[in-house]
């Protein structure tokens, strides 16, 4: 009787062994899913004057007499020059802008224009400074259509008995997106 015992037993193991190892029995304890994957590749963010701006985009001061004392010539984003009591501006201001620039990017993107770094303008072995260049657009932009355009000013600082010439230099204008 005893032997009949053990192959029964045998015979149970066997077959909780079979069930337990075989593929069905571990259906349930797994499961796949496929995941996807995807990107988006954002048009470049660009800088350029504005074609067709006054000056072809360019910030122009205009004529000055030199000052008998230090003084200022300050031209607006939008285009206006001021100057102080000391600097006589000359003729009238055809020749006056604000610098433009137009933004190009992916549509609907946002953007924002990093500080503006002084410069100087030169004539020769002259200079004069050129100060607080802000942007009309404080804060971010808004790429409507892909493209945004603002406009630059300044203020100019002219020495009292600042030699005659044709003064010019440069100054670096960066956009980011947001």
């Amino acid at each position: 009787m005893r032997s009949i015992i053990l192959k029964i037993a045998a015979a149970a193991f066997i077959l909780t062994a079979a069930l337990y190892l075989s593929p069905a029995a571990h259906a349930q304890n797994l499961d796949t899913e496929t995941g996807a994957a995807s990107a988006k590749i954002s048009q470049v963010i660009a800088i350029a004057k504005t074609a067709g701006a006054d000056n072809g985009g360019d910030m122009n001061f205009g004529e000055i007499y030199s000052p008998l004392a230090d003084d200022t010539v300050v031209v607006s984003t939008a285009g206006v020059r001021t100057a102080g009591t000391n600097a006589n501006i000359l003729g009238d201001d055809t020749n006056v802008s604000a610098a433009s620039f137009t933004v190009t990017g992916e549509p609907g993107n946002s953007f924002s224009i990093s500080a503006i770094a002084d410069t100087t303008i030169d004539s020769g072995a002259n200079s004069m400074d050129v100060t607080n260049i802000t942007p009309s657009l404080t804060g971010s932009g808004a790429l409507t259509g892909g493209t945004y355009i603002f406009t630059v000013g300044a203020t100019l600082h002219v020495a009292a008995n600042q030699p005659a010439g044709a003064y010019t230099g440069n100054f670096d204008v960066t956009v980011n997106y947001d």
